[in-house]
């Protein structure tokens, strides 16, 4: 994720929801490769900030920094990012780039909401992120982050925000995460989305990860390793000519803003060149157990009809 974004030196880099400080020590090592003087190491160590709500991963994020050469890991905070309002961030707060894992499936405590547009109240955790990483970019800024799919399909308050997404950001790319990837934290099927604020999207591609070869399933001693992500950076491209090198494959696919708005704002694409592909939209889920259902008891009448016809003939 932070070799796709590309933070640059001199970039404010941001994840409001640091945990033990992953995606900001990757952004230093990125970053670093761009220094040659001291003045440059100056500028590194200012451009890297944070938040994590939890006491624990907050001290060893700041333990992190300190061992990847962050002197004074002061920018690191320790607090709630979501319970701050959203007015009250200034132009001068804006960031370039923001890079997170934020917690999903967890609720807020009463009142956090009230600090959000009337029109995307929520509690849910992921949701609020999700519009707090839009409202913080600057212009032309990106963000790179995990979310699980039921934030892609989800209706409601979840599509409002998605919608807006679409509006004021190039959602460019998804890439879709096989099951098993946080294991055993959490077996929610997760994806990673990237976009830019400022101009609306058009288009949004998909990468389907795949397992790789003799693997079915990640675990915590198998776990995902980035050189399996070598395919998806041949084939990445880049955003400055909007992406014109990337080609459909049997792994990649392109979606319009007009199929997306047609079904409802539901970022739930499947795979069209993958004849087994696994839905897990809760309408269609429920229309095939009902099929399912069906054929069942249709076998059940059918083994009924054939023991009473072989009870009743004579022996």
């Amino acid at each position: 994720m932070v070799d796709m974004v590309n933070p640059q030196l001199g970039e404010k880099v941001l994840d409001p929801a640091t945990g033990t400080g992953g995606f900001l020590v990757c952004a230093i090592e990125h970053m670093r490769k761009q220094v040659n003087n001291t003045e440059q190491e100056a500028v590194l160590q200012a451009c890297i900030g944070g938040v994590e709500k939890k006491q624990l991963p907050h001290m060893l994020c700041v333990t992190n920094l300190m061992l990847h050469g962050i002197e004074v890991p002061s920018q690191v905070v320790h607090g709630n990012t979501l319970a701050r309002p959203l007015r009250d961030y200034t132009a001068a707060e804006r960031v370039d780039v923001v890079l997170t894992n934020p917690p999903f499936g967890g609720v807020e405590e009463p009142g956090i909401e009230q600090g959000y547009p009337a029109d995307v109240r929520t509690k849910e955790t992921a949701d609020l992120f999700l519009v707090l990483i839009k409202h913080i970019l600057k212009a032309h800024g990106r963000a790179a982050l995990v979310l699980p799919d039921g934030t892609l399909f989800g209706e409601g308050v979840k599509t409002r925000i998605k919608e807006q997404l679409l509006t004021e950001c190039n959602l460019h790319t998804i890439v879709r995460l096989p099951n098993g990837v946080f294991a055993p934290y959490t077996g929610i099927k997760t994806n990673l989305l990237f976009f830019t604020k400022g101009t609306p999207t058009q288009d949004v591609w998909y990468y389907e990860h795949p397992y790789p070869a003799g693997v079915k399933n990640y675990n915590k001693t198998k776990p995902i390793r980035i050189e399996e992500f070598d395919a998806e950076n041949a084939w990445w491209g880049s955003e400055a000519d909007g992406f014109a090198s990337r080609v459909e494959n049997e792994r990649a696919w392109k979606v319009s803003i007009d199929q997306i708005k047609a079904a409802g704002y539901n970022l739930d694409q499947k795979n069209p060149h993958a004849v087994d592909a696994v839905s897990h939209d809760p309408e269609q889920l429920l229309a095939d157990y009902a099929k399912l259902q069906g054929e069942a008891q249709a076998l059940r009448d059918e083994l009924k009809d054939i023991l009473a016809k072989s009870l009743a003939s004579p022996r």
